[in-house]
């Protein structure tokens, strides 16, 4: 498919359409809540500064041609691109929010590939369960220590490896306005 076609193509409604420069293109559905919650967590970045590097939606090049875009990414102060994106060796914390469509990969999947690639803490934020899963001590098949945390319980301070602290408010992460069958 040529790029002019993939341009001119209409996508569903509710989807979010990434396009990798390895050419893949990767059609996801976005949901309010989804949306909502990434921008709850962007906010609570704001925290570490106005010109922190933080990322959303943004490819990080992995080894062996397992690059990811997190929903959010922060990362060292010093960071650089290496050529037109940063290394996964930049980021100090990955954030994923569950969908329907992303549940496995998020608590499974991502869960070993960002441990195997040390990446020091991994956040899911599942507004459907209403809680979040913060994974520490990464290793080669997924993380040592894992702690749950539900919505509204207050401030969590997350400790990030450069010294700074993340603190992620739990008590104004949305909720899903229906019930779970809005995934």
């Amino acid at each position: 498919m040529s790029v002019d076609a993939i341009v001119h193509t209409q996508f569903p409604e509710g989807y979010t359409v990434f396009f990798g420069a390895d050419g893949k293109v990767i059609m996801t559905p976005q949901s309010e809540e989804h949306s909502s919650t990434i921008r709850s967590l962007q906010i609570d970045t704001l925290a570490l500064g106005r010109h922190a590097k933080v990322t959303s939606d943004v490819y990080i090049d992995f080894p062996a041609d397992e690059n990811s875009a997190p929903d959010l990414a922060i990362l060292r102060e010093d960071a650089q691109k290496q050529g037109k994106r940063y290394s996964f060796e930049d980021v100090l914390l990955i954030s994923e929010v569950v969908s329907t469509s992303s549940a496995r990969k998020d608590y499974d999947d991502c869960t070993a590939k960002y441990g195997r690639y040390g990446i020091p803490v991994y956040l899911i934020v599942d507004p459907y369960a209403q809680e979040v899963v913060i994974h520490t001590q990464p290793k080669g098949t997924g993380y040592i220590a894992a702690h749950t945390h539900p919505y509204g319980t207050g401030k969590l301070p997350i400790p990030l490896a450069d010294g700074r602290v993340f603190t992620l408010d739990l008590d104004e992460l949305p909720r899903p306005e229906s019930g779970p069958d809005t995934r």
